[in-house]
C-alpha cells in the first residue's frame, strides 16, 4: 500500500463524489440537510453529476428508483438523518419490491465525538435492514471507495433493488488518500444444460403451452430473445402488470395483461393451458394466477433466481440463470409441435378485444375509465410514456392500454404505493426530453406528492398530469362496495386543481366533456411545459364490470 503515500489527501465527501462519478452517476435526487453540507459542497464542484432538488424525500426516492428502472443503472438519492431518512422508507420498499436499482445516501451526526446527544438520531441502518439488499454505516473515510462500489454492485445485479449507505458528518470531513475502485467486469451465470433440455421436453410434449411474462422479463436483452421465441413457436403470451411492454402488446399472440387476480379472459386462457412457462415471475408482484395442487397445474419457472415456494406458486421445474440466454437456448433447440392447439386461447383474445371495444366507446361524462384509456392511447405516440399512480384506474390501463415498447407504461404492482406516479413521470420527462410523457394520478395519490409540481416546473420538463377526480380513495371504495360495507370514511374534498396548478406556474385545465378531453390532451402534448388536467371520473360501474361481467363472459368461453 506504499503507493497511497504518494496520493494527496482529500475529504471523505470528495472521495464519495469521485466514486459516484466512477460509477457513471448523472443525477442525485434529494433534499439535503445540515449533515450533508460537506457532501453538498463537493457535489457542487462536480461537472459530471447534477443535483435534482426535490420538495420531499419520498419524491426524491421515487424519482431515483424510476431512473433505475428506465436506465438499468442505479438511481441515487440523498437525504439527511432522522426524519429525512425515515421519509425514504416507502421509496426504499418501492424499489426493493419492484426490482429497481436504487442507492440511498443518508447523513448522520458525527459518530466519533457527538455534541448533541441523541438529538434526531435514529438507527437508520437497522431501520433499512428489512427493506434493502444492503445497508451500512461508513465508519472511516478509508472505507468509502469499497462501500460505494459494493453498494452499486448489489443494487444493479439481478435481482436489482435498494441499498443504503449512511455517511456521518465527521466521516464526510475526514481525510483519506484512497481513490475510487474501478467497476468489476461480471457475467451473469447461465442456466445449466440439463434444466434447459428438461424445459424443452416439457414444452414439446405439452398440448397447449402458454407464456407468462413478469417484471424480470422486462429487460432489453430479454425482449429480443422472447420475440424470436414467440415468432418461432407461435406460443401465446400474457403479461403481469410489471411485465407490460416486455413484448409489443398488439402482437397477434398477445392475450392480455393479468391485471385482476382471477375471472378475466386471460385467466380463462391460463386455465386452458396444460403447461405454463413463467419468465421473470416475481413473488413480490400480485400473482397473475394461483396454482392449486389438486388441479395439477404444470409450471416451468425461468428466471435469474429460483422461485420462492409458497401455497400459490410451486413450479415443477426451475431454469435459473440469465433469462435472455435461457430463452435463446430453448428457442434454438426446441422443435415446434404441430399438434399444439391454441385455438381456444386465441378465442379469449378475441373476446377480450370485443368487450374492450364495446365499453371504451362510452363517451359519458364524467369520463368512463375505459374511454379515458382509449383517449390517452389514441393521442400518445408509440414510444410515449405513461406513468400510473396506484388506484383502480391502474387496472383499466393495465387491461386496456397496449404497451408497444418497453418502459412505456410505468406502474408499480409490487408495493403498489400511492404517490409515485408524478415523481416517476418527472424522471421520465427529464431523461427522455424528446418523448411525450403523461402522468395519470388519482386525486388521492396526486395530493401525496403534488408539491413536486414545483420541481417539474423548475426543471423545465414537458409533462402532462391527468388527475382523475372522484373526491375519494376510489380503489378502497370499490373494495368496500364489493364487500357490501357502508360507504364510510373514504370521501374528501379537493382543491381547485386548475388554480392549484397555476400557483406552481404550471397550466391548468378542467375537463367538461369527452370531446373536451381529447382536445385538451392533444393541446397539452403539443405544448411545452407542465400541464395539469382536472378530469372528473365515473367509477360507478367498476364493481359490475370488473367483478361480475368479466367473470360471466370469460366463463362462457
Amino acid at each position: 500500500m506504499s503507493f497511497l503515500k504518494n496520493q494527496k489527501k482529500i475529504k471523505g465527501a470528495e472521495l464519495f463524489i469521485k466514486c459516484l462519478e466512477e460509477e457513471g452517476v448523472e443525477y442525485i435526487f434529494g433534499l439535503p440537510g445540515e449533515e450533508n453540507l460537506d457532501f453538498l459542497e463537493c457535489l457542487c464542484k462536480s461537472n459530471k453529476i447534477k443535483l435534482i432538488l426535490t420538495r420531499h424525500e419520498q419524491g426524491a426516492g421515487f424519482m431515483a428508483a424510476t431512473y433505475g428502472r428506465l436506465t438499468g443503472k442505479a438511481g441515487v438519492c440523498l437525504t439527511t438523518l432522522g426524519p429525512g431518512a425515515t421519509n425514504l422508507v416507502t421509496s426504499a420498499a418501492y424499489a426493493q419490491l419492484g426490482g429497481m436499482p436504487l442507492v440511498m445516501i443518508t447523513g448522520q451526526k458525527p459518530i466519533k465525538n457527538t455534541k448533541q446527544g441523541k438529538f434526531q438520531i435514529l438507527d437508520v441502518v437497522d431501520l433499512m435492514q428489512p427493506i434493502t439488499k444492503y445497508t451500512h454505516q461508513i465508519s472511516s473515510a478509508n472505507m468509502i471507495a469499497s462501500e460505494v462500489r459494493e453498494a452499486f454492485r448489489l443494487a444493479e445485479e439481478e435481482r436489482p433493488g435498494a441499498v443504503h449507505l449512511e455517511l456521518p458528518e465527521d466521516i464526510a470531513s475526514e481525510e483519506t488518500r484512497r481513490r475510487p475502485l474501478p467497476k468489476s467486469i461480471t457475467r451473469r451465470p447461465v442456466a445449466d444444460e440439463k434444466s434447459i433440455n428438461q424445459a424443452i421436453e416439457l414444452i414439446e410434449k405439452a398440448k397447449r403451452p402458454i407464456l407468462v411474462l413478469g417484471g424480470g422479463a422486462n429487460r432489453t436483452s430479454t425482449n429480443k430473445m422472447l420475440l424470436e421465441f414467440v415468432e418461432k413457436t407461435k406460443i401465446p403470451f400474457i403479461t403481469t402488470q410489471l411485465g407490460k411492454g416486455a413484448l409489443n402488446e398488439r402482437h397477434e399472440y398477445y392475450l392480455g395483461c393479468a391485471a385482476l387476480s382471477n375471472g378475466d379472459f386471460v385467466h380463462r386462457a391460463i386455465q386452458e393451458s396444460d403447461q405454463i412457462i413463467t419468465v421473470g415471475q416475481d413473488n413480490f408482484e400480485k400473482p397473475p394466477f394461483i396454482m392449486r395442487e389438486i388441479e395439477g397445474t404444470k409450471v416451468i419457472h425461468i428466471d435469474h433466481v429460483a422461485a420462492n415456494i409458497n401455497g400459490i406458486y410451486f413450479p415443477q421445474l426451475m431454469v435459473t440463470g440469465d433469462i435472455a440466454n435461457a430463452i435463446w437456448q430453448i428457442k434454438e433447440k426446441i422443435n415446434v409441435n404441430p399438434k399444439w392447439d391454441f385455438s381456444k386461447m386465441l378465442l379469449t383474445r378475441k373476446a377480450h378485444l370485443e368487450h374492450s371495444t364495446k365499453i371504451r366507446e362510452d363517451a359519458r361524462f364524467p369520463i368512463f375509465p375505459p374511454h379515458l384509456v382509449r383517449q390517452i392511447r389514441n393521442v400518445m405516440p408509440s414510444d410515449g410514456i405513461i406513468t400510473l399512480d396506484n388506484g383502480v384506474y391502474k387496472l383499466w390501463f393495465a387491461r386496456g392500454y397496449p404497451a408497444l415498447h418497453q418502459n412505456t407504461v410505468i406502474l408499480d404492482n409490487a408495493l403498489a404505493s400511492m404517490g409515485a406516479g408524478l415523481p416517476s413521470a418527472i424522471t421520465a420527462a427529464m431523461i427522455f426530453p424528446d418523448k411525450k410523457v403523461i402522468s395519470v394520478c388519482g386525486d388521492g395519490g396526486f395530493m401525496m406528492n403534488s408539491q413536486e409540481l414545483e420541481t417539474a416546473v423548475r426543471l423545465g420538463v414537458n409533462l402532462t398530469v391527468v388527475i382523475l377526480n372522484d373526491k375519494a380513495y376510489g380503489m378502497v371504495k370499490w373494495k368496500q362496495e364489493n364487500m357490501n360495507f357502508s360507504d364510510f370514511g373514504l370521501s374528501f374534498e379537493n382543491p381547485d386543481f386548475v388554480k392549484y396548478a397555476e400557483s406552481y406556474a404550471a397550466k391548468g385545465y378542467r375537463i367538461t366533456s369527452s370531446k373536451n378531453l381529447n382536445e385538451t390532451l392533444e393541446k397539452c402534448l403539443d405544448s411545452p411545459g407542465v400541464h395539469v388536467i382536472d378530469c372528473p371520473i365515473d367509477y360507478s360501474e367498476n364493481d359490475k364490470i370488473l367483478n361480475e361481467d368479466l367473470a360471466k363472459l370469460s366463463s362462457k368461453l
